[in-house]
């Protein structure tokens, strides 16, 4: 009996095996927190500063938090540009491009992951080939297109190009992928069209890969610089808002009215922002889908 309440007692050498799990936990949390500070910092500083006096811009040391928040530099930015025009021109560039670049995407995808054709690998390996070319060198060649079809100085002339993704495309062949052939039988057995099978019984089955894609080609047409710059040669009332802030930057004189950019930066913000909040969740479930079928 001394034996077994000896043998049952813990070894003073011996560490529980839960203070190493803690621990390497408490490390992966505290990394988290540090990466997620670093990247809030910047926007949480823009949105700060837009409240911010000019004194409280220009104090050294530099003032962390407004003593008197204020709107003032909000209501400035509608004196220097045309908000309402500039953020209309951003919705109907993000909005027209995204949805055809879904709709695009979802075709070709389906197309490249269910149809089996002569050169199919030759052709998805080109369209892959084109995701490696910076932008800059179709830039020119993209301008002179746009002008042969007389849609410069226009916003169409922004879109036009953009109307599919080489990017989106490949994602919707690879979740495609994973919709199950036998379903897809069983709807053409039916007598759905090609059309119907892609939208009504492909698409609800990739809805996170949709949102996703959907959240990145909003977020990178609503941001776009220079291109819609390039096309638009000029003609102020066709600028996005994102081109638009370019006049505050320039209206800035000195740190005096850095509260006044930083209002705008911070209205540009708020479109993908939000999109962001309504579609976090498919986005989450399109990563940890891709990292399960990977």
């Amino acid at each position: 009996m001394t034996q077994a309440l000896a043998s049952a007692e813990p070894r003073s050498n011996e560490r529980p095996r839960w203070t190493g799990i803690s621990l390497s936990r408490a490390i992966i949390f505290t990394l988290i927190i540090l990466a997620s500070v670093v990247a809030a910092f910047p926007l949480v500083w823009m949105v700060l500063t837009s409240l911010k006096t000019p004194q409280e811009t220009m104090a050294v040391p530099p003032v962390w938090f407004p003593a008197s928040p204020n709107l003032d530099a909000y209501w400035q930015v509608a004196d220097v540009i045309s908000v309402g025009r500039s953020f209309l021109n951003s919705a109907i560039i993000a909005f027209f491009t995204t949805g055809a670049i879904l709709v695009t995407s979802l075709m070709a995808g389906y197309a490249f992951a269910k149809y089996q054709f002569r050169g199919r690998n030759l052709l998805f390996s080109v369209l892959i080939a084109t995701m490696f070319l910076p932008p800059i060198v179709t830039l020119i060649p993209l301008y002179r297109i746009v002008g042969y079809l007389g849609l410069n100085a226009s916003l169409a002339g922004i879109i036009v190009p953009n109307l599919a993704n080489a990017f989106g495309i490949f994602l919707m062949r690879q979740f495609i992928k994973g919709v199950p052939d036998e379903l897809i039988d069983a709807a053409r057995m039916d007598g759905a069209s090609e059309l119907k099978i892609v939208f009504q019984i492909v698409a609800p089955s990739v809805v996170p890969a949709i949102a996703a894609l959907a959240l990145f080609a909003f977020v990178y047409h609503w941001n776009s610089y220079l291109w819609p710059l390039t096309v638009l040669q000029g003609n102020t009332d066709q600028y996005p808002i994102v081109i638009s802030l370019s006049r505050l930057l320039s209206y800035n004189r000195g740190a005096m009215n850095t509260g006044l950019v930083m209002a705008g930066a911070t209205l540009a913000v708020l479109p993908p922002l939000i999109l962001f909040v309504f579609l976090q969740r498919f986005f989450v479930d399109s990563i940890v889908a891709t990292g399960v079928k990977g």
